[in-house]
């Protein structure tokens, strides 16, 4: 399906006195709605890895400072798939309640909030509290991004869905590579590095606050498909469910990859200090290709042979991390980075597999949500299998393993037919 197709399927009611006019186009409000919107995107989706990337980067000082014991720690790292899971459930509801960009506004507010607060904490429990407040802000943003899109343009859901992919991704590999630097830059204290990070989730909140203004008397004369839960439920359609599994396993490899990567290099001779770079490389891939990605997707009718590129590109990377880790190192970090982004070839299914913002928003929290929960696992399994083996056959040869239903399911969900279609809801 094209993006020109989704501005006649998706485009909101016409409010009286407005004949013609999508009531939640830019075009239709102020005229400086738009630019004002592409601006909250973009930092709202720069703000939504930093949180972890940037705890990461200083979590060995963290976990000293604060004492925290061995499984608090183990927790502490499982907590943002966790979170991501709970809270994006809430979405679809505090959406028709609120309005979308009220809900990112307050999310953008929560993830400011939790990092002011976190680097004062005394205490573990203090410090996984505020976490778990920005991870929240964050789990409803990852979640309402696609709906923002979807209902405010609806004739570039590709462009603007790689734009916001591409921040995203920016955002993630700023954090990692900076945190450290900035924090001896600052002097050394881990508190100042994590606290540096609340200053950009603030400026997120502020291009917000006129956008939801300026959407309050929309809101009040939104259709009811956007206001109403209406329809059967999204479990009911074969296309959510094969989204909300390759969503999942599409984040079980990104999180190995940012977990073990630097280690699996490390255990074949490569110094430590290459090894973080190679990590940065596999991750800095994901800037450009986040952009490209989505827009070549919204052109296509079926986003399958994408799917299925991406994951040939992993499994010849993991196939080189078996055979020769070291000597082609720099070759399998950059395909590893290719296959990684397979997460903004899925957020824009998600914005293309349903007619209406209703239907996004409900199709967007599921697969979210379902498939970080499938994710949850994922980097302990590989641990484990790590720590009993010795070594990195196994592990790899698992997720090489699970690329294979990857692809399949990203054919699957890649088909172009859309979950109102299936599921008999309202457009």
């Amino acid at each position: 399906m094209r993006d020109e197709d989704l501005q006649t399927l998706s485009r909101p009611a016409t409010p009286s006195g407005s004949p013609g006019r999508p009531a939640t186009s830019p075009a239709a409000g102020p005229t400086w709605l738009g630019p004002v919107l592409v601006v909250g995107i973009v930092l709202a989706a720069l703000n939504l890895r930093p949180a972890i990337t940037s705890l990461g980067a200083l979590f060995e000082e963290a976990r000293t400072g604060l004492h925290m014991s061995g499984t608090v720690a183990g927790l502490i790292t499982s907590v943002p798939a966790l979170c991501f899971a709970v809270f994006g459930v809430t979405a679809p509801r505090l959406s028709r309640r609120f309005g979308p960009a009220a809900v990112v506004c307050a999310g953008m507010a929560a993830v400011a909030a939790g990092l002011l607060i976190r680097p004062f904490a005394d205490g573990a429990a203090a410090f996984l509290a505020a976490s778990a407040l920005s991870l929240a802000g964050i789990a409803l943003t990852n979640v309402l991004l696609p709906v923002i899109v979807k209902r405010w343009f609806p004739d570039r859901v590709g462009t603007m869905t790689g734009l916001y992919s591409m921040a995203l991704a920016a955002g993630t590999s700023l954090a990692a590579a900076t945190t450290v630097p900035l924090t001896s830059a600052l002097g050394g204290d881990w508190r100042t590095g994590l606290l540096v990070w609340a200053v950009l989730a603030v400026a997120a909140v502020l291009p917000w606050l006129p956008v939801v203004a300026a959407s309050r008397p929309e809101k009040a004369a939104a259709p009811a498909a956007v206001r109403e839960d209406a329809g059967p439920s999204v479990v009911r359609s074969r296309t959510a469910w094969a989204l909300a599994c390759y969503f999942g396993l599409q984040a079980t490899g990104a999180y190995v990859t940012m977990g073990w990567l630097p280690q699996i290099f490390r255990d074949a001779g490569v110094s430590a200090s290459t090894a973080g770079v190679l990590l940065a490389v596999t991750m800095v891939m994901g800037v450009p290709l986040a952009f490209v990605i989505p827009g070549l997707a919204g052109r296509m009718r079926h986003q399958g042979p994408i799917a299925a590129v991406l994951g040939v590109f992993g499994l010849v990377g993991y196939l080189g991390l078996h055979l020769a880790p070291a000597a082609g190192a720099w070759a399998w970090a950059l395909l590893l980075g290719v296959s990684n982004c397979a997460f903004p070839l899925v957020i824009t299914m998600i914005g293309l597999r349903a007619k209406s913002p209703a239907g996004v928003v409900k199709l967007s929290a599921f697969a979210q949500s379902t498939g970080y929960l499938i994710s949850i696992p994922g980097p302990l399994v590989i641990g484990t299998l790590y720590q009993h083996t010795g070594g990195w056959d196994l592990p790899l040869a698992l997720m090489a393993g699970l690329l294979v239903p990857q692809i399949v399911l990203g054919v699957l969900a890649g088909r172009d037919r859309t979950i109102e279609d299936e599921c008999g809801m309202r457009d």
